[in-house]
């Protein structure tokens, strides 16, 4: 990302100075190859370790905490981009569904330990992403991009499909 404009002082659209700023730090086809592969697979992470935390009977079911945060990622997005905001709260339905799935298949224990090890491995192929790429993580800018990474993913999707967002 370039240090001097973030992407609230630009003057593009909200939804493509983030994905601009966030595009500048992935060019290189090897580390664009692994963040097609781990940045959706941290976001199950995320998304299968809140799964597992408990939740109280009076305040709902298991995946409470996870739905929750998928909530306010979404009212995120949607801030940012209707139609990204809707295809984001596609990816979280998939991946809640393969979540629950995998839940009552594995159990909390071991879900949360796959969870885990996806997430080490990830991240380790995402800094070795970057350490090829010559350039850090933009998260390590502005937290905000680990929001923007899977949304990054998602609007690369949606225009080779020929919408816009």
């Amino acid at each position: 990302m370039n240090a001097s404009v973030h992407p609230t002082d630009d003057p593009r659209r909200e939804v493509d100075r983030w994905l601009g700023n966030y595009a500048e730090d992935h060019r290189n086809p090897t580390n664009v190859l692994i963040h097609w592969i781990c940045v959706p697979a941290i976001l199950w992470t995320v998304i299968a370790a809140l799964w597992v935390v408990p939740v109280p009977s009076l305040l709902g079911r298991t995946g409470l905490w996870a739905g929750v945060a998928m909530f306010f990622a979404i009212v995120f997005y949607l801030r940012l981009s209707r139609t990204l905001g809707l295809a984001m709260f596609a990816v979280f339905v998939v991946l809640g569904l393969l979540t629950e799935l995998l839940y009552r298949q594995l159990g909390p224990a071991n879900l949360l330990y796959l969870a885990i090890g996806v997430f080490v491995v990830a991240w380790i192929a995402q800094f070795i992403g970057h350490h090829v790429e010559g350039k850090r993580p933009s998260f390590l800018t502005d937290l905000a991009y680990l929001l923007i990474g899977p949304a990054w993913i998602v609007s690369k999707l949606l225009r080779r499909a020929g919408v816009s967002y």
